[in-house]
């Protein structure tokens, strides 16, 4: 399956902003079930990109603006194709999990952190789970998956970013970045490493998953979760609509949860608030046209972003749960507090 995907979100300031500095993560990856094609970033005042690795394997690019400016817009367009991924052959026993190596390949990905720290009730259902189908680290996965896929409620709005796992769990509703949490959380909780995944999903509604009839959708961003399984690799699944993530997932990157693989954040110096308005569209290309224009991407100088950050300084991001509202709760809170706050 061949895809163009156009990432813009727009900044509009509601004073001059002297200067501010950005990170973006939108271009997918390749791997060994998609590769990219072709990939470019737009700046709008002009800006220069200066493009890395982090440390999950997500490319990241950085860009200034360093004179007066009253809007921004970022646009990232990409050209990937995907194919679908295979499921595990195996089934390794649980207590390969607890092999030194294997623990020791995956660390990152077996620890809590502010966004899957699960609390008494949240562990005690991951083991409920695994216990249901037996030392089957394959099966303990999936039971997980699908708990939390028929668990919660998909509902845009319902939550902010930066809710806990175990508040998700007990209002019993969210959006993708909650299922994919909550179903990272459980599956650290029994020693199956686990990490978030950030992407775009060809669809509709995030919720049914089912591929759009269109040959072009606007989505927002999506996330999903992938674990760990001995012996076999990486095994993606999307508890926000029971799927398993597919040849219509298109991945930029995955972390220990959502901090890792925000999308676009940054700061900027001045007094003003700013309106954000994140877009993605989507385009299927049809078989015909699948090796038209495709070029290799090619590499880019590395560049940083400066970590101080003086006093006057705000920040600013463009998250990637979808439902607007929750995107604008997020922004708001972030961008309201004193200048020089942090989230």
């Amino acid at each position: 399956m061949r895809f163009d995907v156009r990432y813009r979100t727009d900044f509009s300031y509601d004073s001059p902003v002297s200067e501010s500095q950005n990170e973006l993560r939108a271009c997918p990856t390749t791997n060994e079930t998609q590769r990219l094609l072709d990939y470019r970033v737009t700046v709008q005042p002009t800006a220069r990109v200066f493009s890395s690795i982090d440390a999950w394997g997500t490319r990241v690019d950085a860009f200034g603006i360093r004179r007066p400016h009253e809007s921004m817009t970022v646009v990232a367009e990409a050209a990937v194709e995907t194919r679908p991924s295979p499921m595990p052959t195996a089934a390794p026993r649980t207590e390969t999990l607890r092999r030194e190596d294997f623990i020791d390949a995956h660390v990152e990905y077996l620890q809590r952190d502010r966004h899957t720290d699960a609390g008494e009730r949240v562990t005690a259902l991951a083991r409920e789970q695994v216990s249901l189908v037996g030392p089957d680290v394959v099966g303990a996965v999936l039971a997980i998956h699908r708990h939390v896929g028929s668990t919660l409620r998909y509902v845009p709005g319902s939550t902010e970013v930066g809710v806990s796992v175990d508040d998700v769990l007990a209002g019993g509703e969210g959006v993708c970045q909650d299922y994919a949490h909550l179903a990272v959380a459980m599956c650290r909780a029994v020693g199956i490493p686990a990490r978030y995944v950030s992407g775009y999903l060809f669809t509709d509604r995030d919720d049914v998953g089912a591929p759009s009839e269109s040959d072009s959708v606007v989505v927002q961003t999506h996330a999903w979760f992938e674990a760990a399984i001995p012996g076999w690799g990486w095994l993606g699944l999307d508890p926000t609509n029971g799927q398993a993530a597919g040849e219509y997932h298109v991945k930029i990157g995955h972390g220990r949860s959502y901090d890792d693989v925000q999308p676009l954040r940054g700061v900027y110096l001045g007094p003003g608030a700013s309106v954000v308005s994140p877009e993605v569209e989507i385009r299927r290309v049809q078989p015909a046209d699948l090796w038209r224009g495709a070029s290799q991407v090619p590499s880019a100088p590395v560049g940083s972003v400066p970590a101080d950050l003086p006093l006057g300084v705000r920040r600013h991001s463009a998250g990637h749960p979808s439902g607007s509202s929750i995107r604008q709760q997020q922004l708001q809170q972030q961008q309201s507090g004193p200048s020089g706050s942090g989230w």
